[in-house]
């Protein structure tokens, strides 16, 4: 089977965990984990960085940083991950969700400014499968009214914003480092930031949130997401590579745009002159008319018949909830299209020219048969 997202594991990789091993050092705070984190703070080109266990949890206490409680709302996009959700709600805050552009499929600034009141606290820009928010746009909003930034660039290492990185931008910027990211620990996430403060009280907060004077006195409610020097010491060797993974993505994003321009109903990922996209996933959309079945039907074949694993898209909160009883009266036009159309193939950094060759000749095939009424 093609998978979706083939890993690659890093050069470096079995020289750095033996070393853990051999050191005996494999839980969290060792000098792997440190190094990491300042090598990766460089990398984004913030002064801070705050290893965690998980993206998710790296969001989380980006919003304890900022001291978001019961009573505060966040803004964030209609299409995105169930965990930028949790973490808001973790806090005891409302998420807002906000309607996303039909182009890069993210947060749409225009539909800002009428969501902020006098509880909103912050906003949350997700940059979608790798492509940049329009971030001028958003942090003047957030100047205006006086909001914080915490930006969620889980798929997004490396990516380009008028020349500077995206998780340069925000108050703080929040990573994932999920196997199958550009940068990864195997499970894993980071919370950037260029406040001293928020940075000691985020170390505080990862590790039980013990008292600097005195261990096993705690200065309230702490948390166990330490990252540990194992996975800091495969996320240091995948750190490394990092440019050439940017280079494979950047090869593989040039390949299926070349190749699939020019079909009929299938939408390829926008490209703006200002930016560069991290590619953590080749997405496209499926337009049924044009191509001749639609998006779930065209995952069904790839997968039974060509052995061709995809994803479809995030859901828009009133689908993703719907068990909860959550946003079920809300309507996010644009998210809910793209949740119809949209999904993402094989773009893996483990994945190869071959894979992609497979999926394109596939996708042809099947636009072929279509048009010929085969389904």
């Amino acid at each position: 089977m093609i998978l979706v997202n083939q890993v690659k594991i890093p050069k470096n990789a079995k020289k750095y965990l033996n070393d853990c091993v051999e050191s005996t050092w494999i839980s969290g705070q060792g000098r792997y984990v440190e190094k990491f984190e300042k090598e990766f703070a460089k990398f984004i080109g913030k002064k801070y960085a705050v290893s965690t266990n998980s993206g998710t949890s790296a969001l989380h206490l980006a919003l304890l940083a900022l001291d978001i409680k019961a009573g505060d709302e966040v803004i964030l996009p209609a299409l995105t991950i169930g965990s930028c959700y949790f973490a808001i709600w973790q806090t005891g805050a409302k998420a807002i969700p906000i309607d996303v552009l039909p182009d890069t499929y993210n947060i749409n600034p225009s539909l800002i400014e009428k969501n902020i009141n006098n509880k909103t606290k912050a906003i949350m820009p997700v940059h979608l499968y790798g492509e940049a928010c329009e971030m001028d746009s958003i942090l003047k909003i957030a100047k205006k009214y006086r909001l914080k930034v915490v930006e969620d660039a889980a798929e997004a290492h490396g990516a380009i914003y008028k020349n500077k990185k995206l998780g340069s931008f925000g108050d703080l910027a929040c990573f994932s480092f999920y196997a199958n990211k550009l940068i990864t620990t195997g499970e894993g996430g980071a919370v950037l930031t260029n406040n001293k403060k928020m940075y000691e009280k985020m170390q505080r907060l990862k590790n039980l949130n013990f008292s600097q004077q005195k261990r096993f006195v705690h200065q309230g409610i702490g948390y166990k997401y330490e990252l540990s020097n194992l996975e800091a010491a495969l996320g240091l060797a995948s750190l490394e590579e990092v440019e050439q993974n940017l280079s494979l993505k950047a090869q593989m994003a040039n390949y299926y745009d070349d190749q699939l321009k020019d079909i009929p109903g299938i939408i390829t990922p926008v490209k703006r002159a200002y930016t560069k996209s991290s590619y953590w996933m080749y997405a496209i959309l499926v337009k049924k008319e044009q191509f001749g079945v639609s998006k779930k039907e065209l995952m069904k074949i790839l997968l039974n018949k060509y052995d061709i694993q995809t994803r479809e898209f995030f859901y828009p909160p009133q689908i993703a909830f719907k068990k909860m009883n959550l946003y079920i009266n809300d309507n996010f036009p644009v998210a809910e299209k793209l949740s119809a159309e949209g999904l993402y193939l094989p773009s893996g950094l483990g994945n190869t020219k071959e894979d992609f060759q497979k999926v394109v000749a596939a996708i042809k095939q099947i636009h072929a048969d279509a048009k010929r009424k085969i389904y």
